[in-house]
């Protein structure tokens, strides 16, 4: 049990006060009670329309049961549009509601009897022009076996023998927004020989604490180091893993903290580098496109490429120069970034700054598809990579990627301004090289062109190579929902599927006179191509039998290897890129 003070907080006058009930979890409903004093005739109130993810989700739909007070009296509430509400009357203005939530994952608030997991701005009100006045928030009816966690100052209450209180308070809505809450049975202890201190907190199973432990040391170690001490004054890990992650993965990043699902142990290195190293990249270091915050609408920006994929590219730098990767890991997960970016015909033709312009698509199944997008975490590691070696080619390295993210956490992290996308990002790759990267940004970033790796890669003492294999593939997609049947979801063009009649909705009943296999996708990555497929469907009431013959699909493989003949200038800078070193200056350096 964690020991806090037991101390109350007085919110200060003002003070816009939240209260939320976690009353009967199994209902997976918040309770929640909202008062904003100092209101004259009326006041608006919203709720976010996206949060956590770059995607419309009107969380407002979760909402119900919405009653407004004007100093404890009823008073007239009217919902003018899918977000916003506006309540008549002056005084304390009370709100009441509940919201459902039952949703797993970092980018979500879920509700049970096992636990609760609250992003503030998913189940939270708030007033349209008051969003920089304090906050408190009351968390009542917690299970007196659970814990509470949060980046946000907390103090403990107890209320009686069955249940707790815990009261946060923040100097911002949007301060508050930017600290998930977790409230379970959890494990929890501090990082060893950390400073500042960093919190982890773990519900779930399926781990081992001292492997946790070592990896989030040598990582939290190794990026503060990196980029020249911590911007916090303390930070909280908070992991769902296993079962209490609920098969989903992935992360989302805090001013200070982050929240981390991953299906074991074993995945938590990869996330957790990618997600600390956001305390600099993104939640400082900030483009200007995604300032003011707005709720309610998109924010479109260009600079993702940077923000998130040269995030991944930190991630996989600070596994391998921390130790927890060897280097072939390191060489192994960029090729399966190439692989996976060369695989994508859209990439003809998707820059990196479209690919951040467009990332309020991805909720579309159709944009995800290969031929019509690239990611930009993908092509950003990538062009991450492609513009270290850059910059420690033209300076004989002497300087480094690395130098252009500490040279932007103190120009405008440290100052408090926001950059100006891509452009800020080239302006201070160039103060270090001392030439133009003007064609680099136009043709790899702004355009479409493609990426220079036999040109680039032997400047690192690296080459890329090329391997094409076939495997046999259906013809079709396949769907099921739980307890159902299996049905064809769609049928490629051209396909022996297409030509042998299979539709859309057609529901299997057999499988080469057998079941359905439990994965049909990979059942056929062990067959060859051109073998015959018998089945059997249902469709309008009839079966009918089906044959056709499975499909052929050529695919490329690149694979990123050491140049065992390059010379001592490209090891010097491939050695750099692995161990984040450069050259000293020399003295007739200018």
């Amino acid at each position: 049990m964690i020991l806090l003070a037991l101390l109350l907080v007085s919110p200060a006058l003002g003070t816009i006060r939240y209260e939320v009930s976690l009353a009967h979890p199994e209902q997976h409903l918040f309770h929640i009670t909202m008062e904003v004093p100092d209101v004259q005739g009326e006041v608006k109130l919203q709720m976010a329309a996206w949060n956590a993810l770059y995607e419309i989700r009107d969380f407002s739909s979760h909402v119900e049961q919405v009653q407004a007070f004007a100093d404890g009296q009823p008073a007239s509430i009217e919902k003018l549009d899918k977000l916003t509400w506006r309540v008549k009357g002056s005084g304390t203005i009370t709100v009441k509601y509940a919201t459902f939530w039952d949703d797993v994952g970092p980018f979500n608030s879920q509700l049970n009897s096992e636990h609760a997991f609250i992003n503030p701005a998913m189940i939270l009100l708030y007033v349209v022009d008051r969003r920089q006045e304090q906050v408190s928030l009351l968390l009542t009816s917690v299970p007196l076996e659970w814990q509470v966690a949060s980046a946000t100052t907390n103090f403990a209450r107890p209320l009686g023998s069955r249940e707790a209180a815990w009261e946060f308070a923040s100097p911002s809505f949007d301060a508050f927004c930017d600290a998930p809450i977790e409230a379970s049975h959890f494990e929890e202890f501090t990082l060893h020989e950390v400073a500042p201190p960093v919190r982890v907190v773990i519900h779930g199973d399926n781990y081992k604490k001292h492997e946790v432990e070592t990896a989030l040391r040598k990582i939290v170690q190794y990026e503060t180091r990196m980029m020249g001490g911590a911007p916090y004054e303390n930070y909280t890990f908070i992991f769902h893993i296993g079962k209490a992650a609920g098969g989903s993965g992935g992360g989302m990043e805090h001013a200070n903290s982050t929240a981390i699902f991953v299906p074991s142990g074993g995945y938590l290195a990869n996330v957790s580098a990618h997600e600390f190293f956001h305390l600099w990249n993104v939640k400082r270091i900030r483009p200007a496109t995604l300032e003011p915050l707005d709720y309610t609408h998109e924010m479109y920006t260009r600079a993702l490429w940077f923000a998130e994929g040269v995030t991944n590219t930190y991630g996989s730098y600070a596994l391998v120069r921390s130790g927890l990767w060897s280097k072939q890991d390191f060489y192994q997960d960029l090729s399966a970034q190439i692989t996976e970016l060369e695989s994508r015909s859209a990439d003809q033709w998707q820059s990196a700054e479209q690919s951040s312009l467009d990332a309020w698509l991805e909720k579309y199944a159709l944009y995800n598809q290969p031929g019509h997008s690239v990611s930009y975490y993908t092509k950003g590691q990538v062009l991450g990579v492609l513009l270290d070696i850059v910059i420690r080619d033209r300076t004989d390295n002497q300087h480094s990627l690395d130098d252009v993210l500490r040279s932007m956490n103190q120009d405008f992290a440290k100052q408090g301004k926001f950059y100006r996308d891509s452009l800020d990002v080239r302006l201070t790759a160039e103060k270090l090289t001392g030439g133009s990267l003007a064609d680099f940004f136009a043709n790899y970033v702004s355009e479409a062109q493609p990426l220079p790796y036999r040109e680039l890669f032997p400047k690192a003492g690296l080459s890329l190579q090329e391997r094409e294999m076939s495997r046999a593939i259906l013809g079709f997609s396949v769907q099921r929902e739980p307890n159902a049947p299996w049905t064809v979801a769609s049928v490629d063009s051209g396909s022996s599927a297409e030509k042998n009649g299979l539709k859309v909705g057609d529901e299997l009943l057999r499988w080469n006179n057998g079941d359905v296999p439990r994965r049909p996708d990979r059942w056929a990555t062990q067959q060859k191509p051109g073998e015959d497929l018998h089945l059997r469907v249902h469709r309008d009431d009839k079966e009918l039998n089906i044959d056709l013959h499975l499909g052929e699909l050529h695919e490329k493989f690149y694979q990123v290897v050491e140049l065992s003949d390059c010379d001592a200038r490209a090891k010097r800078i491939r050695d750099g890129m692995l161990h984040g070193t450069t050259d000293p200056v020399t003295a007739n350096q200018h």
